[in-house]
């Protein structure tokens, strides 16, 4: 078997399991594994340098397809309800097909770390059958430095084989595609799916399993810091703006999706940045756009012309999910230690397809808890093949795919955290004004950067509040540069009717998703709940 690159000699591709490679490529840089990606027929460079791949069928991840192991570890602890259940016998039967599907193959490996805290991270080796694979986890995941790897020895190894295709009758799984994670014997096998983002998105859930026993919280979530040390946590399902209001020129980005808060700070998971650029311009999200015409970003089904190379992020005809994976300080103000202090602030985002959520809104630390269990985005038509009109998605924690223990585990430990650093919590409203998706408009983005700035600097505490008649929570009544009107969501509406029956449409939908979570949490935070109390205005 022929090996190359950097490695930890006594503890190689065999330890695992892994014979009769035809080679096998260690912790190769991204030259190199765009020389190995091209010539393998992957995909192709486009203008600007970045490496663009097309994912096949799977444009985004198959969360049914996702199964934890049950073992004596497992049973008490996972969250059943929404974990596929696989059972150790079908898991080593599984692990042996993969190692058997993998000989004659040539992998690239690569040694790297999931949290920039090193008291709390994990060292992850990554198996992949395609040299692409291996250069967006090089761009997610955070890489040590060249001197480590030599006696690098992995607490978790992902292997990576696309071209696998599983039994569900021989394995017990739903389909082809396969996500299998062994928390025990820490081993995830990934099948059937070219899509790059379930290593990162499995990582995440590794973090999400262990992290909360050493009292750090796992969060789905973008983090950035000001001038002053004040960190801000930007909570929000894919499409709420995340990435976007945490890319701040004026603040320094610890990381755009996953993070720890643990006893000495907030800490990155992430070496890098996995952002939609869908619709994506150099006028409205500047940093991130630069990120799309340098080498060592990696594209996923994003559209090209075939002879200028030059790319249209307007074009979703292959999928909406079209995405840029680039290391974290291809961002000019990103932190080059991926950690900070404790948050002075929380945001939570929603994109409101129903157009009646105030632009921002100020939370106790119980409307929190219970905003934050609830998870509430909106998809329109367009987001999902399918799908026509407006569909409310409760996803709890912001991050229901990626958690294998119960919600209450997280949220609670959450409000501990807010409560002991006296954290101020925002809910903001990134999706519609004035109407439904489809009538109204999108929040501007101005709209919500100005006061997002306020939130963050202090100044909006100050404001007068008033108390939305649907939702309980306050709402500032004016701030300057915005206007006045959009403050009051009914106010944007022409019909008065509709945005009632709409707002109390949405209402009903909160209460009947949060009896699942009612036995979990206090009075308080059941008494959080929206609840039209008057009359609209």
């Amino acid at each position: 078997m022929k090996e190359t690159g950097i490695r930890n000699g006594a503890h190689g591709a065999e330890e695992f399991g892994l014979k009769n490679l035809a080679a096998i490529y260690w912790n190769l840089p991204d030259t190199a594994l765009v020389e190995h990606a091209i010539a393998k027929g992957e995909g192709h460079l486009v203008h600007g340098g970045p490496f663009c791949a097309e994912t096949g069928v799977h444009t985004g991840r198959s969360p049914k397809d996702k199964f934890v192991v049950a073992d004596q570890q497992t049973e008490k602890s996972v969250w059943w309800e929404k974990n596929g259940r696989l059972t150790s016998e079908k898991f080593q039967l599984l692990f042996d097909d993969f190692i058997a599907h993998a000989k004659g193959k040539t992998l690239f490996a690569q040694d790297l770390y999931g949290g920039a805290d090193p008291k709390y991270r994990i060292k992850v080796r990554v198996y992949n059958e395609l040299a692409w694979h291996s250069m967006f986890i090089r761009a997610l995941l955070i890489r040590p430095e060249h001197a480590e790897l030599a006696h690098y020895l992995p607490d978790f190894t992902i292997l990576s084989l696309p071209s696998f295709k599983a039994d569900p009758k021989r394995h017990g799984v739903r389909s082809e595609t396969i996500v299998a994670l062994d928390l025990t014997r820490r081993i995830i096998l990934i099948g059937g799916s070219y899509y790059a983002g379930e290593m990162k998105k499995s990582v995440f859930t590794t973090l999400n399993y262990y992290l909360p026993a050493n009292s750090v919280m796992p969060m789905h979530c973008s983090a950035n810091v000001g001038p002053s040390g004040d960190v801000a946590l930007f909570f929000g399902l894919s499409g709420t703006g995340k990435t976007t209001l945490s890319a701040d020129p004026k603040r320094t980005l610890i990381g755009d999706d996953e993070h720890g808060w643990g006893p000495q700070g907030v800490f990155n998971f992430e070496g890098g940045c996995y952002a939609k650029c869908i619709k994506l311009s150099a006028e409205a999200e500047p940093e991130i756009y630069a990120t799309t015409q340098r080498f060592g970003t990696v594209l996923e089904n994003v559209i090209f012309d075939p002879e200028s190379r030059i790319c249209d992020f307007d074009d979703d005809s292959r999928t909406e999910n079209t995405r840029a994976a680039y290391p974290l300080d291809f961002i000019a103000n990103a932190s080059r230690s991926g950690r900070a202090g404790m948050p002075k602030n929380i945001v939570l985002l929603t994109a409101d397809a129903f157009g009646v959520m105030p632009p921002i809104a100020k939370l106790t630390p119980a409307q929190a808890m219970y905003h934050f269990l609830s998870g509430y985005t909106a998809k329109v038509a367009g987001t999902e093949k399918g799908l026509v009109g407006v569909v409310p998605e409760f996803s709890t924690c912001f991050a229901a795919p990626f958690l294998p223990r119960h919600p209450s585990v997280y949220g609670n430990l959450l409000r501990e955290l807010i409560s002991v650093h006296e954290v101020d919590c925002w809910l903001v409203n990134t999706g519609w004004t004035g109407g439904i998706y489809g009538v109204g408009r999108r929040m501007p983005i101005k709209v919500t950067r100005t006061l997002l700035c306020a939130a963050l600097d202090g100044s909006l505490k100050s404001a007068d509040f008033r108390t939305d008649p649907y939702f309980g929570f306050s709402v500032p009544t004016h701030l300057a540069g915005i206007e006045p009107h959009l403050l009051y969501p009914q106010k944007t509406w022409q019909n008065k009717l509709e945005f009632d029956q709409t707002a109390r449409k949405l209402v009903d939908m909160f209460q009947k998703n949060f009896v699942q979570f009612e036995e979990y949490v206090d009075p308080d935070v059941r008494a959080a709940a929206p609840e039209v109390r008057i009359a609209a205005e």
